[in-house]
Protein backbone atom coordinates (compact mmCIF):
# COMPACT_ATOMS: atom_id res chain seq x y z
CA UNK A 1 0.00 0.00 0.00
CA UNK A 2 2.98 2.29 0.44
CA UNK A 3 3.44 2.66 -3.32
CA UNK A 4 -0.24 3.53 -3.67
CA UNK A 5 -0.02 6.41 -1.18
CA UNK A 6 3.21 7.66 -2.74
CA UNK A 7 1.61 7.67 -6.19
CA UNK A 8 -1.40 9.61 -4.93
CA UNK A 9 0.80 12.22 -3.28
CA UNK A 10 2.77 12.68 -6.45
CA UNK A 11 -0.34 12.97 -8.60
CA UNK A 12 -1.91 15.41 -6.16
CA UNK A 13 1.11 17.68 -6.49
CA UNK A 14 1.12 17.35 -10.26
CA UNK A 15 -2.56 17.80 -10.99
CA UNK A 16 -4.57 20.94 -10.52
CA UNK A 17 -6.85 22.07 -13.34
CA UNK A 18 -7.43 24.13 -16.42
CA UNK A 19 -7.87 27.75 -15.48
CA UNK A 20 -9.24 30.80 -17.25
CA UNK A 21 -6.53 33.22 -18.34
CA UNK A 22 -8.86 36.25 -18.24
CA UNK A 23 -8.32 36.51 -14.47
CA UNK A 24 -5.42 35.28 -12.29
CA UNK A 25 -6.24 31.99 -10.57
CA UNK A 26 -3.87 32.28 -7.61
CA UNK A 27 -1.67 34.65 -5.63
CA UNK A 28 1.24 34.54 -3.22
CA UNK A 29 0.15 33.12 0.12
CA UNK A 30 -2.23 30.49 -1.24
CA UNK A 31 -2.25 27.38 0.97
CA UNK A 32 -4.14 24.16 0.29
CA UNK A 33 -4.46 21.08 2.47
CA UNK A 34 -5.71 17.66 1.36
CA UNK A 35 -6.69 14.57 3.33
CA UNK A 36 -6.01 11.24 1.65
CA UNK A 37 -8.18 8.21 2.52
CA UNK A 38 -7.54 4.55 1.78
CA UNK A 39 -10.74 2.73 2.66
CA UNK A 40 -11.57 3.59 6.28
CA UNK A 41 -7.99 4.75 6.95
CA UNK A 42 -7.09 8.42 7.06
CA UNK A 43 -3.82 7.57 5.36
CA UNK A 44 -2.01 10.88 4.88
CA UNK A 45 -2.10 14.63 4.42
CA UNK A 46 -0.64 16.77 1.65
CA UNK A 47 -0.21 20.55 1.50
CA UNK A 48 0.72 23.10 -1.17
CA UNK A 49 2.01 26.57 -0.19
CA UNK A 50 2.74 29.33 -2.72
CA UNK A 51 4.98 32.36 -1.98
CA UNK A 52 6.76 35.09 -3.95
CA UNK A 53 10.58 35.08 -3.92
CA UNK A 54 13.61 35.82 -6.09
CA UNK A 55 15.93 33.24 -7.60
CA UNK A 56 19.19 34.45 -9.17
CA UNK A 57 17.71 37.99 -9.14
CA UNK A 58 14.61 36.83 -11.01
CA UNK A 59 11.10 37.27 -9.51
CA UNK A 60 9.57 33.82 -9.10
CA UNK A 61 6.80 31.92 -7.37
CA UNK A 62 8.04 29.31 -4.93
CA UNK A 63 5.77 26.36 -4.18
CA UNK A 64 6.41 23.84 -1.42
CA UNK A 65 4.42 20.60 -1.51
CA UNK A 66 4.61 18.26 1.48
CA UNK A 67 3.06 14.84 2.02
CA UNK A 68 3.11 12.65 5.13
CA UNK A 69 1.38 9.53 6.37
CA UNK A 70 -0.36 9.94 9.72
CA UNK A 71 -2.06 7.97 12.46
CA UNK A 72 -2.74 4.26 12.07
CA UNK A 73 -1.42 4.18 8.50
CA UNK A 74 2.04 5.35 9.57
CA UNK A 75 2.43 2.18 11.64
CA UNK A 76 2.62 0.14 8.43
CA UNK A 77 4.59 2.59 6.32
CA UNK A 78 6.05 6.04 6.77
CA UNK A 79 6.10 8.65 4.03
CA UNK A 80 7.73 12.06 4.42
CA UNK A 81 7.97 13.81 1.04
CA UNK A 82 8.85 17.38 0.08
CA UNK A 83 8.58 18.80 -3.43
CA UNK A 84 9.55 22.37 -4.36
CA UNK A 85 9.33 24.41 -7.55
CA UNK A 86 10.53 27.86 -8.52
CA UNK A 87 8.81 29.17 -11.64
CA UNK A 88 8.45 32.42 -13.61
CA UNK A 89 5.62 34.64 -12.37
CA UNK A 90 4.67 35.71 -15.90
CA UNK A 91 4.88 32.63 -18.11
CA UNK A 92 5.06 29.76 -15.58
CA UNK A 93 8.36 28.31 -16.84
CA UNK A 94 10.12 26.33 -14.10
CA UNK A 95 13.66 27.34 -13.16
CA UNK A 96 14.36 24.90 -10.34
CA UNK A 97 12.73 21.75 -8.99
CA UNK A 98 13.57 19.92 -5.74
CA UNK A 99 12.44 16.48 -4.65
CA UNK A 100 13.37 15.12 -1.20
CA UNK A 101 11.56 11.97 -0.18
CA UNK A 102 11.72 9.33 2.53
CA UNK A 103 9.28 6.52 1.84
CA UNK A 104 9.72 3.69 4.29
CA UNK A 105 13.49 4.05 4.13
CA UNK A 106 13.61 4.57 0.36
CA UNK A 107 15.10 8.04 -0.11
CA UNK A 108 15.75 10.45 -2.95
CA UNK A 109 17.33 13.90 -2.94
CA UNK A 110 17.39 15.51 -6.37
CA UNK A 111 17.46 19.00 -7.89
CA UNK A 112 16.73 20.02 -11.46
CA UNK A 113 18.00 23.31 -12.94
CA UNK A 114 16.36 24.45 -16.20
CA UNK A 115 18.45 26.43 -18.73
CA UNK A 116 16.29 27.70 -21.59
CA UNK A 117 19.17 29.44 -23.37
CA UNK A 118 20.80 26.04 -23.90
CA UNK A 119 17.52 24.05 -24.03
CA UNK A 120 18.96 21.75 -21.38
CA UNK A 121 18.08 20.69 -17.85
CA UNK A 122 20.61 19.36 -15.37
CA UNK A 123 19.44 16.86 -12.75
CA UNK A 124 21.67 16.65 -9.69
CA UNK A 125 21.37 13.55 -7.51
CA UNK A 126 22.63 14.70 -4.11
CA UNK A 127 22.30 11.24 -2.59
CA UNK A 128 24.47 9.46 -5.17
CA UNK A 129 26.64 12.41 -6.22
CA UNK A 130 25.70 12.15 -9.92
CA UNK A 131 24.44 14.45 -12.66
CA UNK A 132 22.26 13.90 -15.71
CA UNK A 133 21.64 16.16 -18.67
CA UNK A 134 18.29 16.31 -20.52
CA UNK A 135 17.20 18.10 -23.67
CA UNK A 136 14.14 20.30 -23.05
CA UNK A 137 11.91 22.78 -24.88
CA UNK A 138 10.26 26.03 -23.85
CA UNK A 139 6.97 24.39 -22.80
CA UNK A 140 8.44 21.86 -20.35
CA UNK A 141 7.02 21.74 -16.81
CA UNK A 142 8.03 20.10 -13.57
CA UNK A 143 5.76 18.09 -11.30
CA UNK A 144 4.67 21.14 -9.26
CA UNK A 145 4.76 24.03 -11.74
CA UNK A 146 2.47 22.10 -14.11
CA UNK A 147 -0.59 22.58 -11.91
CA UNK A 148 -0.19 26.36 -11.68
CA UNK A 149 0.57 26.59 -15.39
CA UNK A 150 -2.67 24.78 -16.22
CA UNK A 151 -4.71 26.96 -13.87
CA UNK A 152 -3.42 30.11 -15.56
CA UNK A 153 -3.22 29.27 -19.24
CA UNK A 154 -6.35 27.49 -20.42
CA UNK A 155 -9.86 28.81 -20.97
CA UNK A 156 -12.50 26.12 -20.41
CA UNK A 157 -15.03 27.97 -22.53
CA UNK A 158 -12.99 26.82 -25.52
CA UNK A 159 -13.18 23.13 -24.51
CA UNK A 160 -15.76 20.44 -25.10
CA UNK A 161 -16.27 17.12 -23.33
CA UNK A 162 -13.66 14.62 -24.39
CA UNK A 163 -11.03 17.18 -25.37
CA UNK A 164 -7.59 16.91 -23.77
CA UNK A 165 -4.50 18.87 -22.86
CA UNK A 166 -1.02 17.38 -23.21
CA UNK A 167 2.05 18.43 -21.25
CA UNK A 168 5.66 17.27 -21.07
CA UNK A 169 6.91 16.94 -17.47
CA UNK A 170 10.46 16.49 -16.19
CA UNK A 171 10.69 15.61 -12.52
CA UNK A 172 12.90 12.53 -12.12
CA UNK A 173 15.84 10.68 -13.60
CA UNK A 174 13.51 8.74 -15.91
CA UNK A 175 13.39 11.78 -18.19
CA UNK A 176 10.42 13.51 -19.82
CA UNK A 177 6.97 12.13 -18.94
CA UNK A 178 3.98 12.83 -21.20
CA UNK A 179 0.91 13.86 -19.19
CA UNK A 180 -2.62 14.11 -20.58
CA UNK A 181 -5.73 15.59 -18.99
CA UNK A 182 -9.19 14.96 -20.49
CA UNK A 183 -12.22 17.16 -19.74
CA UNK A 184 -15.41 15.25 -18.77
CA UNK A 185 -17.90 18.03 -17.93
CA UNK A 186 -19.44 19.43 -14.72
CA UNK A 187 -20.62 17.80 -11.48
CA UNK A 188 -21.77 19.01 -8.04
CA UNK A 189 -19.96 17.47 -5.06
CA UNK A 190 -20.84 17.51 -1.36
CA UNK A 191 -17.81 18.64 0.66
CA UNK A 192 -17.05 19.68 4.25
CA UNK A 193 -17.45 23.28 3.06
CA UNK A 194 -20.83 22.70 1.39
CA UNK A 195 -21.89 21.85 -2.16
CA UNK A 196 -19.36 22.83 -4.81
CA UNK A 197 -19.88 22.86 -8.57
CA UNK A 198 -16.85 21.17 -10.06
CA UNK A 199 -15.20 20.61 -13.40
CA UNK A 200 -14.44 16.94 -13.88
CA UNK A 201 -11.27 15.61 -15.51
CA UNK A 202 -9.61 12.33 -16.28
CA UNK A 203 -5.80 12.32 -16.04
CA UNK A 204 -4.52 9.51 -18.23
CA UNK A 205 -1.92 7.39 -16.45
CA UNK A 206 0.02 4.25 -17.22
CA UNK A 207 -1.65 1.07 -16.02
CA UNK A 208 0.37 -1.40 -13.99
CA UNK A 209 0.85 -2.65 -10.46
CA UNK A 210 -0.75 0.44 -8.86
CA UNK A 211 -3.57 1.62 -11.13
CA UNK A 212 -6.19 -0.72 -12.56
CA UNK A 213 -6.17 0.77 -16.03
CA UNK A 214 -5.10 3.79 -18.04
CA UNK A 215 -8.20 5.81 -17.11
CA UNK A 216 -8.54 4.90 -13.44
CA UNK A 217 -8.07 8.43 -12.04
CA UNK A 218 -10.75 11.12 -11.75
CA UNK A 219 -10.20 14.74 -10.70
CA UNK A 220 -12.74 17.39 -9.67
CA UNK A 221 -11.80 21.09 -9.41
CA UNK A 222 -13.85 24.09 -8.32
CA UNK A 223 -15.77 25.77 -11.14
CA UNK A 224 -14.74 29.26 -10.07
CA UNK A 225 -11.80 31.55 -10.79
CA UNK A 226 -9.52 29.64 -8.40
CA UNK A 227 -9.77 26.21 -10.09
CA UNK A 228 -8.50 24.43 -6.98
CA UNK A 229 -8.63 20.62 -6.62
CA UNK A 230 -11.66 19.49 -4.61
CA UNK A 231 -11.34 15.71 -4.94
CA UNK A 232 -9.13 13.09 -6.59
CA UNK A 233 -10.26 9.48 -6.76
CA UNK A 234 -8.14 6.54 -7.91
CA UNK A 235 -9.42 3.05 -8.66
CA UNK A 236 -6.51 0.84 -7.70
CA UNK A 237 -5.53 -2.74 -8.28
CA UNK A 238 -6.73 -3.34 -4.70
CA UNK A 239 -9.45 -0.98 -3.42
CA UNK A 240 -9.62 2.75 -4.07
CA UNK A 241 -7.98 5.91 -2.79
CA UNK A 242 -9.53 9.34 -2.39
CA UNK A 243 -8.07 12.78 -1.64
CA UNK A 244 -10.36 15.61 -0.50
CA UNK A 245 -9.70 19.30 0.05
CA UNK A 246 -9.50 19.67 3.82
CA UNK A 247 -8.42 23.29 4.29
CA UNK A 248 -7.46 26.43 2.40
CA UNK A 249 -6.20 29.96 2.93
CA UNK A 250 -5.12 32.96 0.85
CA UNK A 251 -7.19 32.23 -2.26
CA UNK A 252 -7.00 34.83 -5.01
CA UNK A 253 -10.74 34.73 -5.69
CA UNK A 254 -13.89 33.89 -3.76
CA UNK A 255 -14.45 30.16 -3.20
CA UNK A 256 -17.85 29.44 -4.77
CA UNK A 257 -20.16 27.44 -2.49
CA UNK A 258 -23.70 26.53 -3.57
CA UNK A 259 -26.23 27.67 -0.97
CA UNK A 260 -29.29 25.41 -0.56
Amino acid sequence: MKKIIISMLGLLFAISAMGQSARPAFKSGEWLKFRIHYGFLNASYATLHLTSETLDNLPVYHVVGEGKTTGFASIFFKVDDTYESYFNRENGKPYKFIRKIDEGGYTKDIEIDFDYKKDRAVLIDNKNGTKQDFEIHGQIQDLISASYFLRSNYNLEEFKKGESINLDLLFDDDGVFKFQLKYLGKEILKTKFGKVECLKFRPLVQSGRVFKEKESLTLWVSNDWNKIPIRIKADLAVGSLKADLDGYNGLRNQFKIIMD
